[in-house]
């Protein structure tokens, strides 16, 4: 009996994410891949293929659930993953995920089930990150989502597949340069990056639906021909082992490992970290040019007339979502401590302010061409003045609340 491994390879790059998969099922004997091609769900069904190095070995369809395509991948999934364990011969299961799937939703399902899931990775072709930043279209008029009330943008969905995994498989394009490789270091600075050999990126074109996968929508699925790496360093990387709680810890905006400054081949990533509230009608007003400064924001922030509340920024494409995450841990009574995880009080600590306990603004910027120094002047403008910072709580508390229309108040 062979112990199964699940990894899970996603990405809205398709030719990178098939050259991860194809170097994968090459570099381990005994291993197969499994795909739900959720573009057949406007018939009525998810397509589900799953092959070895050698080609296709079977086919089949799952209806859909809902009327939500990732509802069915989620429920035909692990049952095919369990047939796969309980037969004993497959040492790697690779499940490639859809163009617009989220790897943070399946490597929960994966977990839940108590298979052995040992690896996220995003499969990145450097040369399409700008465009995926910038593209704030919707899912659905690019022909990418995954049901019919999925109202994710292609540039924030990319956003968290790249910042999720813990392993990127960079392809090697020749259309990529420096500027590029650049900025994907900085926008997931703690990822190992494992390079994928390849003909170069494809053409994107103008327009809607660049992103779409162009392979063959066929009956039997055609295997990628895209060349591949020698594949012992991202084996290696599939069967490392991966821990669910921490990814997801990872990206919580209380405890999220965001980038640190950075400044290279005409990208700069720049963090901003302030105790003092933000005034909510002046940072309001700002939001267009904040959102627009730069390719990727993201970060935690605190406003003046909500004080006890956690705030997530989250912006990509030139659009921005603000979240409620919770509350400041300063808020909360000392008997709800022993509530929080040991990784959220470790981060609030570093953070802690005498006065203001955890609450802060840690806002990052990354971009190429970014003008750090307007932005600087940008956001301590939307801090409270002195004047009324010295007028305390009391006050604050009374001002205007634009922000009830993000959080929907």
């Amino acid at each position: 009996m062979t112990q199964l491994s699940v990894a899970i390879v996603g990405g809205l790059h398709a030719d990178a994410r098939r050259a991860a998969v194809e170097a994968l099922l090459a570099g381990v004997p005994g291993s197969v891949a499994l795909h739900h091609d959720l573009s057949t769900a406007v018939d009525g069904t998810v397509l589900r293929t799953i092959r070895d190095a050698a080609g296709v070995v079977s086919t089949g369809e799952a209806p859909l659930v809902n009327d939500c395509a990732c509802c069915a991948l989620r429920e035909d999934l692990v049952p095919e993953l369990e047939r796969l364990a309980a037969a004993g011969l497959t040492r790697l299961a690779v499940v490639e995920l859809w163009d617009s799937v989220e790897p943070k939703a399946m490597a929960e399902v994966v977990a839940a089930s108590g298979l052995p899931l040992t690896s996220v990775i995003t499969a990145v072709d450097p040369a399409l990150l700008l465009p995926c930043l910038g593209n704030g279209d919707d899912l659905a008029e690019a022909g990418l989502a995954a049901a019919p009330t999925d109202e994710r943008t292609v540039a924030d969905t990319f956003a968290r597949q790249l910042e999720y995994a813990p392993v990127l498989a960079v392809l090697d394009s020749e259309e990529a340069d420096d500027e590029d490789r650049a900025l994907l270091a900085q926008l997931h600075p703690t990822a190992v990056r494992v390079p994928l050999r390849g003909q170069g990126a494809p053409s994107v074109p103008e327009g809607r639906g660049e992103l779409r996968d162009q392979s063959p929508r066929t009956r039997t699925p055609q295997r990628a021909t895209t060349p591949v790496a020698p594949p012992g360093s991202l084996v290696a990387a599939a069967l490392a082992g991966f821990d669910v709680e921490a990814a997801a810890a990872a990206q919580h905006p209380a405890c999220a490992l965001l980038p640190t400054d950075a400044d290279e081949h005409g990208v700069t990533t720049f963090v901003w970290r302030r105790h003092r509230p933000f005034h909510p009608e002046r940072l309001y007003a700002a939001l267009e040019d904040l959102c627009c400064a730069a390719a990727r924001s993201r970060g935690r922030f605190w406003l003046a007339e909500r004080p006890d509340t956690l705030l997530h920024w989250d912006a990509a494409g030139g659009a921005l979502c603000v979240e409620s995450a919770g509350p400041w841990l300063a808020s909360l009574p000392d008997a709800a401590w022993d509530m929080v995880p040991p990784v959220r009080r470790a981060a609030a600590a570093l953070d802690w302010h005498p006065e203001h306990g955890d609450r802060c603004q840690h806002l990052v910027f990354t971009s190429p061409g970014l003008d750090r120094d307007g932005l600087e002047r940008l956001l301590e403008s939307c801090l409270l003045t002195d004047a009324e910072y010295a007028a305390g709580r009391e006050s604050w508390e009374r001002l205007p609340r634009p922000f009830d229309t993000f959080l929907e108040v």
